[in-house]
Parts: structure tokens; C-alpha cells; sequence
């Protein structure tokens, strides 16, 4: 399986001219805990950056700064880390831990956006891999069981 298979497509994206309060607004009314910055480019959405809920909470929130005084541009994160869409789960989960990071962004042969994958969806993908490998012990046993009867 690839990262593109597992990716969240659904991405929530903002322009970086955007206030930190219209992009609050959108986390809050997407559920989410991140954006992707995108700029426009032939007709694509190419990732610039991302926002995260813990970004305002660090540098606006404790520090005090007036929310409709400060773009997106201006807290974001662009040091982004993007996997292509055909990258494999093993080798994305090894990027996340050595860059420190909960998410990245997917993007496909030319870089344009694609999707978007958190440390959550790697755990539940995780979880039920491991959920099937007891539901095969547990078969086995049984088998085992009957054989010896």
C-alpha cells in the first residue's frame, strides 16, 4: 500500500494572505487541526506551508497578538515536508519520525496537492493490520484444536 491510498483528500487549505482568525475559523468549522497553505498555479493548488491549531496557540495566542493584526503567512510553517503520493506507508511513517512531525502532505508528480496524512491515520491503519493478525492466530488455534481431537 502507498501513501496515496491512504492519504485524506479532503484537504482544508488557505492562502497565506489570509488573517490567523479566518483560518481559526476554518479549523473550527472543518474540525480540523491543520491547514495546508496553497498557492494557485495553473489551475492546481501547489503546498506552500501549513498551519496548525498548536501554531496559533504558541505564536498568537501566548504572545498576546491580535489575531485580525497577523496572516497566516506570517505564523505558518514553511518548512513543509510533503511525500509523493506513491511513496510507501513504511517509508513515510520513517520521514515523519526523523523530521519530528505528526503530518505531511501529499502531492502528486508535479507537485501539486493531493492529500494530506496524520500520525492518527498511520495508527489506525496500524491497529487494524494488527487486528487481523490475531484474528489469523486465533483461526489457527482453532484449527490447531481440531486436528488434535
Amino acid at each position: 500500500m502507498n501513501v496515496g491510498e491512504l492519504c485524506n483528500r479532503e484537504v482544508i487549505i488557505v492562502e497565506q494572505d489570509a488573517t490567523v482568525l479566518e483560518a481559526a475559523k476554518l479549523m473550527r468549522q472543518y474540525h480540523v487541526g491543520d491547514l495546508v497553505v496553497t498557492e494557485k498555479r495553473q489551475g492546481a493548488s501547489f503546498p506552500i506551508g501549513i498551519l496548525t491549531d498548536r501554531d496559533i496557540v504558541i505564536e498568537i495566542i501566548a504572545k498576546e497578538v491580535d489575531f485580525d493584526a497577523v496572516t497566516v503567512g506570517d505564523v505558518m510553517s514553511y518548512e513543509l515536508i510533503t511525500v509523493s503520493e506513491e511513496e510507501a506507508i513504511a517509508e513515510t511513517i520513517k520521514l515523519m519520525r526523523d523530521k519530528g512531525v505528526r503530518r505531511v502532505v501529499v502531492v502528486n508528480k508535479q507537485g501539486a496537492l493531493e492529500g494530506i496524512v496524520a500520525v492518527d491515520d498511520l495508527i489506525d491503519l496500524l491497529a487494524e493490520q494488527m487486528k487481523d493478525i490475531v484474528a489469523l492466530i486465533s483461526c489457527e488455534k482453532k484449527k490447531e484444536q481440531r486436528k488434535c481431537v
